[in-house]
């Protein structure tokens, strides 16, 4: 029996006549909604004359709830004058009430989710405001490996999800193409001379529609790609099945098991009649799978490109060592990588990927930030900026003394680790988060990583007997001490912006018209340019890359005279600054 009935009756007892009941109000709660030195072979884009597409893209929201809540102490009012008032005529009744007992809601609340249960639980409650079209549009569970799939032209050279979901994902590509406009300038002006006729390029990046514009440009420059993801947790399964269904070999899907991963990635390069000649990666995983199983590929690939801090320092490693057989080209340490996609983009995931998977509120909550390079530069602005309390971790005196010169407490992770509410690691290093610091933490503690492989966090140590894992959600896992604490773990310690949010596609455009170029500069490079080492891009590549940005902004340059040129002894077109700048 419920309190608001109960509460009816007693009153009917009570005072003859009243049996008006007052209607509950209801109360609405809306659901929030929830990667590149100008080529020898290719010539300059006039920003101004460069078509700009319009700007306008459609916030995804998820669907609004809404709940209504009855007071149960609200008494029911008499439909005539001052009912309840002291000076009506109705006295009082003896408060003599007895206990009312809820024996159904408690039967219910006792009740324990089953397995299923708390699978579809936790569906239910991610659909909202953590997982894209592609994760919760099917309950399939069946490995898209033991699947046979094909597009509408007859191939099955791929392995997604769900080829079905194609039609969403060009949906989702299209919106990107309007955020990306130098990858569009660049199709539209290099498409005709096809500087990458020939080139054979296995890539594994990210799969989202931004790097599925970047693909597609690729190829309309002349490439064959193939593809495979370099996170297991970050794949859009509507793009891959859109990449899939025009053409495009991709073996990706979100959720993928280790084993998956590797697969995907020799199902890209170990194919019949068909070898790369050029490598686009992020975080070394492909290269290292090549070096390892088909060493012999060297012979005939023209150069890497890499894009992150994990795979640069890989491949710095085999340049070392003396085992790097071909050149590369180091895309990570560019201008407009670091201070744009590492500084921007980061600025605002951070916020995006731990709301959409605690839907906590950010202002007091004490936060340690493992690393101040540009990445941890960009989450502190933004949580400062919300009103966090922000404490820096870092090895470098420089970026340390940035921190603190930024107004960021400078402490060594151990000193604040049992009182900090969010643990975020920027690094790119290993261990950075032990399973020592795991222990101390406080209960309710949120652990992310923002760097790229998810070695920063020992998340390896917390897979044992005596710790309990329990899925909250998509990619929120409490991980339960035997004394009942719990710590919240994201994306398993993967990059949480890229697992369990969005990134600004503007920026990204920045970072993968870099990569385009770099792609285009070694494929065409002439044999002895370039050496078997580890290269970064000339400045003017980055000052080519920003101009094509500039128009939608409509930003205007100051051009140099010829006298101010030759005062400050540059060329009147760039490049202004020498390579050791430091912007």
């Amino acid at each position: 029996m419920s309190v608001q009935v109960a509460t009816v009756k007693m009153a009917d007892m009570e005072l003859k006549g009243v049996n008006s009941e007052r209607p509950s109000e209801g109360l609405s709660l809306p659901a929030i909604p929830a990667v590149p030195a100008i080529p020898a072979s290719v010539s300059p884009i006039d920003p101004e004359s460069s078509p700009i597409p319009a700007l306008s893209q459609p916030m995804k929201g998820a669907p609004a709830s809404a709940m209504k809540r009855t007071d149960p102490t609200q008494r029911p009012k008499d439909g005539g004058d001052d009912a309840g008032s002291p000076e009506g005529a109705v006295s009082e009744a003896p408060r003599t009430v007895k206990k009312i007992q809820f024996a159904d809601q408690k039967r219910e609340f006792n009740k324990r989710p089953t397995k299923i249960g708390r699978r579809s639980l936790s569906r239910s409650i991610s659909q909202s405001s953590t997982d894209s079209y592609s994760s919760d549009s099917s309950d399939d569970e069946t490995s898209p490996r033991d699947k046979q799939q094909k597009n509408s032209k007859g191939s099955s050279d791929f392995c997604v999800k769900n080829i079905k979901q194609a039609e969403f994902g060009r949906r989702e590509i299209e919106i990107a193409e309007q955020e990306m406009p130098a990858l569009m300038a660049l199709r539209k002006r290099a498409q005709g001379e096809k500087p990458l006729a020939g080139a054979k390029i296995v890539g594994c990046t990210h799969i989202t529609a931004q790097t599925a514009v970047l693909i597609e440009t690729l190829g309309a420059l002349g490439a064959q790609c193939r593809w495979a993801a370099c996170n297991i947790y970050s794949t859009l399964n509507e793009v891959a099945a859109a990449l899939a269904e025009s053409g495009v070999p991709v073996f990706s899907w979100k959720g993928e098991s280790e084993d998956d991963f590797w697969w995907c990635i020799d199902r890209c390069v170990n194919v019949e009649g068909w070898q790369p000649n050029m490598i686009l990666d992020d975080g070394g995983d492909l290269t290292h799978w090549i070096y390892k199983k088909y060493p012999n590929m060297f012979k005939k690939i023209k150069g890497i490109v890499e894009e992150s801090v994990t795979g640069v320092h890989r491949l710095y490693q085999l340049s070392k060592a003396g085992k790097l057989c071909v050149p590369a080209m180091n895309v990570n340490d560019s201008v407009t990588k670091q201070k744009f996609d590492n500084l921007y983009c980061c600025r605002e995931s951070i916020l995006d990927g731990l709301k959409r998977t605690t839907d906590m509120m950010f202002g007091g909550k004490q936060v340690v930030v493992c690393g101040y390079g540009e990445v941890g530069k960009g989450c502190c602005a933004a949580l400062k900026a919300m009103g966090s309390i922000v404490y820096v971790t870092e090895i470098d005196p420089i970026c340390a003394l940035q921190a603190c010169m930024d107004g960021f407490r400078l402490v060594k992770l151990n000193e604040v680790i049992r009182q900090v509410d969010i643990v975020i690691t920027c690094t790119g290093n290993k261990n950075v988060v032990t399973r020592e610091h795991l222990d101390r933490m406080k209960n309710g503690c949120i652990v992310c990583n923002m760097g790229h492989s998810n070695t920063e966090i020992d998340v390896a140590s917390l897979r044992t007997p005596e710790l309990t894992w329990e899925r909250v959600r998509s990619q929120v896992d409490h991980v339960i001490w035997p004394d009942g604490k719990r710590i919240v773990l994201l994306a398993e310690g993967r990059l949480l912006n890229l697992s369990c949010s969005t990134v600004p596609t503007f920026v990204l455009s920045i970072t993968a018209t870099t990569q385009a170029l770099a792609l285009i500069e070694l494929y065409n490079a002439p044999e002895g340019r370039y050496k078997q080492d580890v290269y970064l891009l000339p400045k003017k590549m980055d000052e080519y890359v920003a101009s094509l940005h500039l128009p939608t902004f409509d930003a205007h340059l100051t051009e140099l005279s010829d006298e101010q040129a030759k005062y400050l002894g540059l060329n009147k077109n760039g490049p202004f600054k020498p390579n050791y700048y430091r912007y």
